[in-house]
């Protein structure tokens, strides 16, 4: 599925209330993807969820569910997530040793595959996987938790892969996680970004589900720059 034309704000669900879920994604229906961030407590300092709960999640929406892998040894569980439904697996290129391999074992599953880079990451790390791929996630925030401060110098980052892949002529999403806002959203819209994941901004608001019509809202009237 071809999504680089599409704008899209994906809410996270690291933000939201685990004790109520189902309830939470109900909140955000409007929304076409769901980020589901996975963490092991060893790639990254903090653990939330596993394939179950993705499961669980998956009988109560049709959403598209983008999962990001912060795990060691991501090839263990790809074939568990992807049973579960994931609609895409993101993984870490500093968690990958085999990047390529990785890659084409979640292609194999027939869903979509992602690469993230952390902000101390250069692009060129990615860049021979362009074509293999559908998504390149910029992280805009060192991972491990939810509410951190965005990092604006990758932004730069951003504006390098969206370049990349537009002079490719490639189907790639740009996609920005950590930090997400009404005032940081624009931002990496205007650096290429297509695909912005927001926690807090939606989960840790009064009404999450007009919190995320305004930052779609706010995104939508951004001009992108390298796209």
């Amino acid at each position: 599925m071809h999504m680089s034309e599409k704008v899209i704000v994906a809410p996270s669900i690291l933000s939201a209330d685990f004790a109520r879920l189902a309830d939470e994604v109900a909140r955000v229906k409007e929304a076409e993807w769901l980020h589901i961030d996975v963490m092991d407590g060893a790639f990254v300092p903090n653990i939330t969820l596993g394939p179950p709960v993705v499961k669980a999640l998956r009988a109560h929406t049709q959403q598209f569910f983008d999962v990001h892998l912060m795990i060691e040894h991501p090839d263990r569980f790809i074939s568990a997530f992807a049973d579960a439904g994931a609609d895409q697996l993101t993984v870490h290129a500093e968690a990958c040793p085999h990047l390529h391999r990785t890659v084409h074992l979640i292609k194999e599953h027939g869903i979509r595959a992602g690469v993230a880079l952390n902000p101390h990451t250069p692009v060129s790390l990615v860049e021979w996987l362009l074509p293999d791929i559908d998504l390149v996630l910029i992280m805009t925030v060192n991972p491990g938790f939810g509410g951190q401060a965005f990092i604006a110098r990758t932004m730069e980052k951003v504006e390098a892969v969206a370049r990349r892949v537009a002079d490719l002529g490639l189907p790639v999403d740009v996609q920005v996680d950590g930090g997400i806002d009404v005032t940081t959203a624009p931002l990496a819209r205007k650096a290429g970004a297509n695909i912005l994941v927001a926690g807090s901004a939606i989960f840790g608001q009064p009404d999450p589900a007009t919190a995320w019509r305004e930052l779609q809202e706010a995104v939508r009237n951004a001009t992108p720059g390298a796209r």
